[in-house]
């Protein structure tokens, strides 16, 4: 099953403007098109979308956020990667 980014924008409440803006940032890479040219997501795109709003909503720059996502889509050989990535950040959050 796929969802339209008019039905991520509802599941994540974020605009559409948004999720377009995390894609042009990078954040989305995963994402494909259907053969219309528009973004269908799938289940494991709704879970990588969870960590996104997560981290922007803890204040985090889209660029960390870049580095953690493509750290995921590299596998578990990025997990001291990621892990140094959020007590970072948990850091500057505390601070």
């Amino acid at each position: 099953m796929t969802y339209s980014i008019k039905e991520v924008s509802e599941l994540f409440s974020l605009s559409i403007p948004t999720i377009h803006f995390y894609d042009k940032q990078g954040l989305l890479p995963f994402v494909s098109k259907n053969s219309s040219g528009h973004r269908a997501f799938t289940e494991s795109d709704l879970y990588l979308m969870q960590p996104i709003c997560c981290l922007k909503n803890t204040g985090m720059p889209i660029k960390d956020i870049r580095a953690f996502i493509d750290c995921v889509l590299k596998g578990p050989d990025t997990i001291a990667a990621r892990k140094e990535l959020l007590s970072t950040h948990k850091s500057n959050v505390l601070a």
